[in-house]
């Protein structure tokens, strides 16, 4: 069993045909992924070759899903079209769209959350600023290379691309159900809090790793819903340790105001809830290591 995505997923891929799209359309079906289309209102009717294998495009979301049975989508579309294109795929019902683009503005990325909310979060939102979800050994949604891990019985959140691939390169041997990045970005569709429910519920999770970064409080909140609503051993790694105060880092949500948002008060407050946190990517991959040995 996997979180958000397995091998039944249908995929379609808006942006398809541009660069971007197409590369990474390409590594997502050498992983096994089921590509069922494009979406390109300007090629709409065209088919395109990915890997020899033709790959219908449609000009709408609806017409993608109504012609596959399409229930997730990947967007690989410019910052300045990301909104509406989002809006497309949650006003045609998709079930999960990944927003891989970066650089969506703020107010963009707080209407596609209003939009999901009010057609009643039918649609769960991954990003924008991800690499996407990926169900090692059945399906890949997004960015996230496909041959640095396995299956297994580990679950990972994680705010950072980079850090993901870290984290399941140095557990490739012990394999993972899902690994979901959420993006740092300040707005964000789905959160730590929705993933760790997820892997709380998933009987094939047996362990929980959490990535997170300096700024903002959704760390904060994670802990609290921790303590409260998981069971299964947590593992965590805040990104920042060493980063200076009031000074932007990486991504756009990694601001620190005094001690507000900084990985010292974030591993505080995951302590006090019972996780186990990292210093860095290698000691948390240890921690992890040592609850999986455990008898």
């Amino acid at each position: 069993m996997a979180i958000f995505l397995t091998e039944h997923s249908k995929v379609i891929v808006q942006g398809m045909t541009g660069a971007e799209g197409m590369k990474h359309t390409a590594k997502m079906c050498a992983a096994g992924t089921a590509v069922v289309g494009g979406v390109n209102p300007r090629k709409a009717g065209q088919k395109v070759d990915v890997g020899g294998t033709p790959v219908p495009v449609f000009g709408t979301v609806a017409e993608a899903m109504e012609a596959t049975g399409a229930d997730v989508s990947v967007v690989f579309v410019p910052p300045a079209f990301t909104k509406d294109a989002v809006v497309e795929a949650i006003d045609a019902g998709i079930g999960m769209c990944v927003v891989i683009t970066e650089g969506v503005p703020v107010h963009d990325a707080a209407t596609i959350w209003a939009h999901a909310t009010a057609k009643g979060d039918v649609t769960r939102v991954i990003g924008p600023n991800c690499p996407g979800v990926i169900s090692p050994g059945k399906s890949n949604a997004g960015i996230i290379p496909a041959d640095i891990t396995g299956p297994g019985r580990i679950g990972l959140v994680s705010k950072s691309g980079t850090l993901t691939y870290q984290m399941m390169y140095e557990l490739r041997d012990i394999g993972f159900s899902t690994s979901v990045g959420i993006g740092g970005d300040p707005v964000i569709g789905t959160t730590h809090i929705d993933v760790l429910r997820a892997f709380q519920d998933d009987p094939e999770t047996d362990v929980i790793v959490m990535i997170g970064e300096i700024g903002g409080d959704a760390e904060e909140r994670a802990a609290a819903y921790i303590r409260e609503h998981v069971t299964k051993p947590v593992i965590g790694y805040v990104a920042g340790f060493t980063a200076p105060e009031g000074r932007t880092m990486g991504h756009a949500g990694a601001i620190v105001s005094g001690s507000s948002g900084t990985a010292q008060a974030k591993q505080k407050a995951l302590e006090a809830a019972g996780v186990r946190v990292g210093r860095t990517p290698s000691e948390a991959a240890a921690l992890v290591r040592q609850v999986v040995q455990r008898p």
